[in-house]
């Protein structure tokens, strides 16, 4: 039997559950023969779904699940109430060792509490961020924490730092990653006090390259390869990001359909300009890996189609090679020595 990265996909979560969950599903496994997906949620749904497609069946395997958490749910109630539901399933399949990884485009909350209450923390990190990967010019850069912790401390943003260094060069294959922290200006001495806190802790901080303050309007000249915030700030980042991205490919497309001469000249750059606003579509990147966990958890768009699912699952392949969990153990270890 073919040694597999096993990765458990809830199926039920997600504006476009299960379909475009499974079909992303099906996608992964048919590009890469190192991983397994076990599906969780109602059976006789994933299993209408499956009977679409074409697949090795000894990479995928549905677990049955009756209970769906919705958006709208207080998290910690529906993770304690809903036992059987898709979510908790999936966790448990980690917290187990069945599976190395989980993926969910359903309820945050559910997957934020899920992660850390059912999957547990690495021993000595305080608060395991999400961090997504956000295109820029040069590549693109992990933005740590985009919406697990509002409040974080500053020895919360020095481990932000710290885990999404490691990420960034094991996954990323980025060497001596550049650290930055968000800020309103360049000077040390500016920010609200948090960012004052963290700044000289990071600067003193041995094991990552910190390149000082990074602005928001630097963000995407890849200015920094790691760019630490609390969740409020890497959120409204976030967002932004998505929605300015969103705004100019559709401007730039009606732009190209104005003339004739227009029309004529976007049939010529048609091909390059597709592979150019293809690196700034966040779908490309997959999910956003909450950091920090005893194992990978990956939380999607609420609105994810199959090729950002696709994408999620084939990230937890070089994740779990690449050992990240083992990496960021030695890490805050040698943090506490």
């Amino acid at each position: 039997m073919a040694e597999y990265v096993n990765v458990a996909v809830d199926a039920m979560g997600g504006d476009n559950a299960p379909v475009e969950i499974v079909k992303g599903a099906i996608e992964a496994v048919n590009e890469s023969d190192h991983v397994k997906v076990f599906l969780t949620g109602q059976e006789e749904q994933i299993n209408n779904e499956l009977s679409k497609y074409t697949y090795n069946k000894e990479q995928v395997e549905v677990v049955n699940a009756t209970e769906v958490i919705e958006t709208a749910e207080p998290p910690v109630m529906a993770i304690r109430r809903k036992k059987d539901s898709s979510i908790v399933k999936a966790l448990y399949l980690v917290k187990d060792g069945v599976c190395d990884a989980y993926v969910s485009a359903g309820s945050t909350g559910a997957t934020l509490v899920g992660g850390q209450v059912i999957v547990g923390r690495i021993k000595g990190v305080e608060r395991p961020p999400l961090a997504p990967l956000i295109p820029t010019e040069k590549g693109c850069a992990l933005l740590v924490d985009c919406g697990a912790n509002v409040d974080a401390r500053p020895s919360h943003l020095v481990q932000f730092a710290k885990m999404g260094s490691v990420y960034m060069e094991s996954v990323m294959g980025v060497k001596n990653p550049k650290v930055g922290i968000v800020n309103i200006g360049a000077e040390e001495e500016k920010g609200n006090a948090l960012v004052k806190e963290t700044f000289p802790l990071l600067k003193n901080c041995p094991d990552i390259n910190f390149i000082g303050s990074i602005e928001a309007r630097d963000i995407p000249s890849g200015l920094a390869d790691v760019i630490v915030c609390e969740a409020f700030v890497g959120n409204v980042i976030l967002k932004m990001y998505e929605g300015v991205g969103g705004t100019l490919i559709k401007k730039v497309k009606e732009g190209m359909m104005t003339t004739l001469r227009s029309k004529i000249g976007a049939l010529l750059v048609k091909p390059a300009l597709k592979n150019t606003l293809k690196a700034f579509d966040l779908e490309q990147y997959g999910g956003a890996p909450m950091l920090g966990l005893n194992g990978l958890v990956v939380k999607t768009h609420g609105s994810s189609k199959s090729v950002e699912i696709k994408n999620s699952v084939l990230q937890c392949i070089t994740f779990t090679e690449q050992n990240i969990n083992q990496k960021i153990k030695e890490k805050i270890t040698m943090e506490e020595n």
